[in-house]
């Protein structure tokens, strides 16, 4: 009997056809996955294995199982860390992202969307990076950074349009039509529904109960009564696809409340009925909570008060059962993933936040002094350059007085995220302090290295400051130092670094001075 032994080459294009998956067929997915990493692990691939299990992971996520899906994330990125696969950990990033804005956590939610843009290399598939662009976009605006939110959309909607992925595409532009509905930009939204309406009908694309539950809404922004009941009509006699198990639920509220607006209570009263029905069917606590609270307003628009009252006192409650609910489950889903990564004496997410700066998710001092010894002991024996820049923003104590501490934070993000750009590869982006920043560029010759950091001098200079300092601008100094074959210790090449980042000053600031080489500011 012959044994059918897997090959790898057609393993990896297994992988490569699970990961670039429409988002939704993300239930089709289980089952291949599974049977990959079995193979994966019978080639000793571990690589291939573990994108198999994070394959897993994202389905997990999206089912719902939170905890059991940020487990697997969580142990993921740990592996990929510590076998350096960037790729694996940009994707286990992403899901992370997925995992810590599900349960709450919107801050630890940015931080992995970053990272997991930053760790993807420059020849990914534009439809990959898109799809890490929209989830940094989605984990932006959760955090209150809809400008930057936007421009991080506007980036994956041309990736994905340039890939030709038109369910990508739409999604983006789904995403952006409901935050300027949120924002209440009804030019804005409308316009993107329009973009959408377009696209799917160039591509006979049948638009799903998200997408319809977003045209909707937008359309009830100007009161288009009847181009709201033209879209969810439909829902009604199931003629809607949907992807999510609430979505059919959204649509159905979002009828009621454009017939109760537009004076049908009857038709209103139908709509709620189905929606209720629907949300006992399906267990849908949230959106049922939601029911009861336009049931209470439809109450009071025909004039029966006293229902209104008891309606608004149902829905407190289960509202309020609802958000206890929340937080039992965020706290289930948190243990259930520290407790996976308790034999490790402490979980990669605590690890990982010993070695992060809080506020702008770079890498920190403490991870500095662990890991460049280490690259410098690996340059030396390789007898390969290291190059190290220390960046000093100028006159950073005028953006604090001229406006405030938490403009200067703002500052401090988005040179992070300009340094996290700049940071590719193998290379480190840190905050050493206030306004001081280092950047670690292992395998770069001095030349190189001195490119880099014009590139990101004269990045930093024209990036849009104006809506948080004014006229005032915000530009670096850089020093830069080269060990040619790795010799020196961290603390020498430190200080040398820290000498050239002084005369870069004296000189006039806004320039990159190295051991041999000066960049001027241009003009």
């Amino acid at each position: 009997m012959t044994t059918c032994v897997p090959d790898l080459g057609a393993l990896e294009r297994v992988a490569e056809e699970l990961e670039g998956r429409p988002m939704s067929q993300f239930r089709t997915v289980r089952e291949p996955a599974a049977e990959l990493e079995r193979q994966a692990r019978e080639l000793g691939a571990d690589e291939l294995a573990q994108r198999a299990v994070l394959l897993r992971a994202a389905v997990l996520l999206r089912l719902g199982r939170t905890g059991e899906g940020g487990q697997l994330a969580h142990q993921v990125c740990s592996w990929a860390e510590e076998h350096e696969s960037p790729y694996v950990q940009a994707r286990a990033h992403r899901e992370l992202s997925i995992f810590y804005r599900a349960v709450g956590d919107f801050s630890e939610g940015l931080t992995h969307a970053v990272q997991g843009v930053s760790l993807l290399a420059e020849d990914v598939p534009g439809d990959v990076r898109a799809r890490h662009l929209l989830s940094l976009s989605v984990a932006l605006e959760e955090g209150g950074s809809y400008e930057d939110g936007e421009r991080r959309a506007r980036e994956a909607l041309a990736l994905a349009a340039t890939a030709g992925d038109i369910e990508l595409t739409l999604l983006v532009l789904n995403n952006m039509a409901y935050s300027a509905f949120e924002l209440d930009d009804e030019p804005a939204a409308r316009a993107l529904v329009q973009q959408m309406r377009e696209i799917g009908a160039r591509n006979e694309h049948r638009f799903g109960a998200n997408e319809v539950d977003t045209m909707a809404r937008v359309a009830l922004m100007g009161n288009g009564y009847e181009a709201v009941e033209e879209l969810l009509g439909p829902v009604l006699a199931d003629q809607v696809l949907a992807n999510e198990s609430d979505a059919i639920a959204e649509c159905l509220l979002t009828l009621a409340l454009a017939r109760r607006q537009n004076g049908r209570f009857d038709k209103a009263q139908e709509a709620l009925d189905a929606a209720r029905t629907l949300c006992a069917d399906r267990e849908l606590a949230a959106v049922n909570a939601r029911v009861r609270e336009e049931q209470a307003a439809l109450y009071a628009a025909n004039g029966l008060f006293a229902q209104a009252y008891e309606e608004h006192r149902a829905f407190h409650n289960e509202a309020t059962a609802l958000h206890s609910a929340q937080r039992d489950a965020r706290a289930r889903a948190m243990q259930a993933v520290f407790e996976a990564n308790e034999a490790r004496r402490a979980t990669e997410h605590f690890r990982e936040l010993s070695h992060r700066d809080a506020l702008t998710g770079l890498y920190n001092r403490r991870y500095v002094n662990e890991r460049v010894p280490a690259l410098l002991a690996d340059a030396a024996a390789r007898s390969r350059p290291i190059s190290l820049a220390i960046v000093d923003l100028d006159h950073f104590k005028r953006v604090n007085d001229t406006f405030s501490h938490s403009t200067g934070d703002t500052v401090l993000q988005h040179i992070a995220e300009l340094l996290m750009e700049a940071a590719d590869g193998p290379a480190i982006a840190a905050r050493m302090g206030g306004e001081e920043f280092l950047l670690v560029y292992p395998g770069v010759d001095a030349p190189e290295a001195v490119q880099r950091c014009e590139r990101l001098r004269l990045r930093i200079r024209a990036h849009g400051w104006e809506p948080f300092t004014g006229a005032l601008p915000v530009t670096t100094s850089v020093g830069v130092t080269t060990a040619p074959e790795g010799r020196g210790t961290f603390t020498v090449l430190l200080a040398q670094a820290d000498r050239n980042l002084y005369a870069a000053k004296r000189s006039g600031r806004d320039r990159v001075m190295a051991d041999v080489c000066v960049t001027a500011a241009s003009e």
